[in-house]
């Protein structure tokens, strides 16, 4: 896990322990001020709680004196139960109220991590992913393979349809059944409008969903937070770039070449590769021109050492709109 994360689950399993602590405060003075008897009860029931556990401390195994202090116990919270019910309250209105009742709100069971330590560990790499609305509307269950035409267009050898389905066969059969055992880099080229970014959605969502960090980021963005790791001294956005599971970089080739950007982006390429944290990077450009528009390194990074798809349709923005507005 990224450094940071751990800590700040812990500081929101903390905040849910003090606020149910206070809310259960509130519900003791309730019950205190309107009926006191009840509270008498309760505070019966701990003091013989106390009782049995320093029994088990002073090595007192008499069966017959625990089993009493047992029965006891059982007999008044039975009865604190009736009376609360009696009087129109829940029987656990006097206990604290767990948001997950297999860790105590802990996060932990044993030396394990909860469920809901999981649950809320995806919920944080959503939010640093910036992807949480996009893949609302764009995922599997919205991919229409029916926008890929089933005749050949220009020189291509498939058709769109028969190329589509040749890199959807390879990545919910083999990329993502087994994204942490491989170290496989994508690269998704072609035209503007064949489903580049979209596929990269539709992989993001299904890996966060999984407990997976993904971070989603256009290439203009991607420099722009490199300038704030490099001027401004942001490790933790350094560390989220570097070592999250898997960095999408969009639309690569439309950002503004400069020697920073090109010593920058090769940095971060190439400390993510000796790291085997993957990526995707897609682009309108075709390979000549990724060897052309890059830097030797840069370039040979990308197209030596990335599984490379080509993207081919008519643009399915076009197609969509058209369509919105028959």
């Amino acid at each position: 896990m990224i450094k940071g994360y751990q800590a700040e689950l812990m500081d929101i399993y903390e905040k849910i322990r003090t606020e149910e602590n206070r809310n259960l405060k509130k519900r003791r003075e309730e019950i205190k001020e309107k009926f006191p008897e009840i509270i008498d009860v309760d505070i019966s029931i701990q003091k013989l709680c106390l009782n049995l556990s320093m029994a088990a401390l002073k090595g007192i195994n008499d069966p017959k004196e625990l089993d009493a202090l047992k029965d006891e116990i059982t007999d008044l919270r039975a009865q604190k139960y009736e009376m609360l019910v009696a009087r129109g309250y829940s029987p656990d209105y006097l206990n604290l109220h767990y948001h997950c009742q297999k860790c105590k709100d802990t996060g932990f069971i044993g030396t394990e991590k909860c469920s809901c330590f999981k649950t809320r560990l995806i919920k944080l790499y959503y939010k640093d992913s910036e992807l949480e609305e996009a893949v609302k509307r764009n995922n599997f269950r919205t991919f229409n393979i029916n926008l890929y035409p089933n005749h050949k267009l220009n020189d291509e050898k498939y058709t769109p349809r028969k190329n589509i389905e040749s890199i959807l066969e390879f990545v919910t059969g083999e990329y993502l059944p087994n994204f942490k055992n491989i170290n496989t880099n994508l690269l998704f080229y072609g035209n503007s409008g064949t489903g580049k970014t979209f596929l990269s959605w539709c992989i993001a969502k299904e890996l966060l969903d999984r407990g997976h960090l993904v971070v989603y980021k256009t290439a203009d963005e991607l420099l722009r937070a490199l300038k704030d790791v490099k001027f401004n001294n942001d490790t933790d956005l350094e560390n989220l770039l570097v070592n999250c599971d898997l960095l999408i970089i969009d639309d690569l080739g439309s950002e503004q070449i400069t020697d920073f950007s090109s010593s920058e982006l090769f940095t971060l390429i190439n400390k993510k590769i000796l790291k085997n944290k993957k990526m995707i990077i897609s682009t309108n450009l075709s390979l000549p021109l990724i060897s052309k528009r890059y830097s030797e390194r840069i370039s040979s990074r990308i197209i030596g050492e990335f599984k490379l798809f080509k993207f081919i349709a008519e643009d399915i923005r076009i197609q969509l709109n058209l369509k919105r507005q028959q």
